[in-house]
């Protein structure tokens, strides 16, 4: 297990929506287990594969106050969002130094392939919520960032450039 190095914005692979999963092998949990490493590296709630380079459909997400309990996402889909919003501080390791708060739906349901190659289901809400949603944005090709105005977006970018 490593923690692995983010790729540094604005890699085109950070923009490229990454390949589903077919099947859950030792080879995506060995991907799984360094992930879950990147993540507490950081310290953060959660990872997307494209973020280290990887251009598969696999997410983690940590949101427990005692660590450790890391759930392993492959090909997730939110099947439900809440109406009720909560608005969080998000950032994201492969554009370091700034970070904006963004809306999102409080609670989801989300479907994914498990660990054990199982179709499982389950209900994230808060902070759990607010990271599966920015991890399934990575997946997509997205960034935080495309969620806020074109005026706070470019601010964003033109500060994360003077730091960088």
């Amino acid at each position: 297990m490593t923690a692995r190095t983010c790729l540094p914005w604005p890699d085109k692979r950070l923009r490229t929506k990454a390949e589903d999963v077919a099947e859950i092998t030792d080879e995506i949990r060995a991907i799984w287990d360094d992930m879950i490493d990147t993540m507490e590296a950081m310290p953060g709630v959660g990872l997307a594969a494209p973020q280290i380079g990887v251009m598969l459909r696999l997410a983690v997400v940590d949101g427990s106050t005692e660590r450790g309990k890391a759930v392993r996402l492959a090909n997730p889909e939110i099947l439900h969002s809440s109406i009720e919003l909560r608005e969080h501080d998000e950032a994201s390791p492969n554009l370091p130094g700034v970070s904006a708060k963004v809306k999102r739906p409080r609670a989801v349901t989300v479907k994914f392939l498990n660990e054990q190659g199982i179709v499982d289901r389950r209900d994230f809400v808060g902070i759990e919520a607010t990271s599966v949603q920015h991890q399934i944005d990575h997946l997509n090709g997205k960034m935080y960032f495309d969620r806020l105005s074109k005026v706070k977006r470019d601010m964003l970018l033109r500060k994360a450039k003077k730091l960088g």
